[in-house]
């Protein structure tokens, strides 16, 4: 499927659908089960290119993993179960891939190279190498300005303390992953909470670590065990449904076990702030992540103004609260984005270009974007830059304009959310 045409849904979204499981999550229970002691299961996995990329590289270090229907088995055997790969593990467009494999691997006696598509190669790596160089880590980027391919050359790690200029979940975890294995203590702070399931899913595994205000401590060496781990759906996919039924008149969505961790749920209070109302009826905790049932129905927002820490607990779904905000009465500046700028695409420019093209009033700013609606979007083809986000919040935008949109390289959705269209269609069926 090179391009797809998404035609304006002719009634509203309605139905219960469920979601793939979390990607952040899956990515870390099949790392933290691949260097603990006995057997991981993993419950609801999807199986998204981004994750399937981290289930291969961990097969390729030697972890038998076995695969039936949405359940993984991971035999893990420790650390020393790790073996050396026998050639480049490729981690695809994954930048979770290759920034929590550096961490893992940084400390193992065995050397190692990680790879990925052109767009990984484009991704700076220079916030997860320099602390790692201070643990005593030799992990050199081969590619220009501290870009992908990395060559690692394992060897013993000392702890440190890091205090991050910008808070990242992915820097965070590849330092706590290092730190397990490393001598001492590593503890990690950052200037805003950023998400937080590797905490809790160490915990989980039975790591000994403690978190104060923004900074999370452990003492290394430790040895995990194996566990069980129920993914819950996915909220960066749920989001795409979220706002499709609040701007497409007459819709109602019920989404079930939606992973509702108030660390990766910004975009909700941003959406309550632009005037929409979503009812989120708690399910029970399942391995210390919060989940529930979200109901949506449609509303009429208006502007807002969204920055700052609230845009950091939303900042995977910038490109929806984009299209949410061109379909908003007024003006909405997002702001505080710059990062996302070396993201699958530069999805500042990205948007800015989607949105122009169908017709709405948009100002592209060095960290973020102002929008002024309401917009009636228009027919259109999109580019959707390989990226997987992008091209769902074009098909979102073409549900509620008054012409198809076509988007071009839309099967990149599946890196995330494998069925997208076939559940957008299913939801807005007569």
């Amino acid at each position: 499927m090179s391009a797809i045409t998404i035609t304006p849904a002719a009634r509203g979204l309605h139905g219960a659908f469920a979601v793939p499981g979390d990607k952040s999550i899956a990515h870390r229970a099949l790392l933290l089960g691949a260097i603990a002691r006995g057997a991981t299961v993993v419950e609801g996995f999807a199986g998204g290119a981004d994750n399937r990329a981290t289930l291969d590289a961990c097969t390729a270090l030697g972890v038998a993993i076995t695969t039936t229907g949405a359940t993984l088995r991971i035999d893990g055997r420790g650390w020393d179960g790790l073996r050396a790969p026998g050639a480049t593990l490729d981690c695809r467009n994954s930048g979770t891939t290759i920034r929590l494999l550096a961490g893992l691997l940084a400390g193992r006696p065995f050397a190692s190279r990680l790879d990925g598509d052109a767009s990984l190669r484009r991704r700076p790596m220079r916030r997860v190498l320099a602390p790692l160089a201070r643990m005593g880590a030799a992990v050199v980027a081969e590619g220009a300005d501290d870009r992908p391919p990395l060559r690692i050359a394992g060897r013993p790690l000392g702890g440190a303390a890091h205090d991050l200029p910008v808070a990242s979940a992915q820097v965070k975890s590849a330092l706590l992953l290092a730190g397990l294995q490393a001598s001492g203590v590593t503890s990690v702070t950052e200037p805003a909470p950023s998400r937080d399931h590797t905490e809790r899913m160490l915990a989980a595994f039975g790591a000994r670590l403690t978190r104060a205000s923004r900074t999370v401590s452990l003492v290394g060496p430790q040895e995990l065990r194996g566990t069980t781990v129920m993914l819950p759906g996915d909220f960066s996919s749920a989001a795409f449904l979220i706002v499709a039924a609040l701007v497409v008149p007459g819709s109602e969505l019920r989404l079930p076990s939606i992973g509702v961790n108030p660390t990766r749920t910004g975009l909700l209070d941003a959406l309550a702030m632009m005037g929409a109302n979503v009812d989120v009826e708690l399910e029970p905790d399942a391995g210390g992540e919060p989940r529930a049932t979200v109901v949506v129905r449609s509303a009429r927002l208006h502007g807002a103004s969204i920055g700052g820490e609230l845009l950091l607990r939303a900042i995977d779904e910038f490109p929806i609260l984009c299209v949410a905000a061109a379909c908003a009465e007024g003006r909405t500046e997002v702001r505080d984005a710059a990062e996302l700028r070396v993201k699958e695409s530069d999805r500042v420019a990205v948007m800015a270009e989607m949105l122009g093209r169908l017709g709405a009033r948009v100002e592209e700013l060095p960290d973020g974007l102002v929008i002024d609606g309401p917009t009636r979007f228009g027919s259109a083809t999109v580019d959707s830059h390989g990226d997987h986000r992008i091209a769902m919040a074009a098909a979102v935008a073409a549900l509620v304009g008054s012409a198809p949109v076509t988007i071009t390289d839309a099967e990149c959705a599946d890196v995330s959310f494998p069925g997208f269209y076939d559940l957008l269609r299913r939801a807005t069926a007569p």
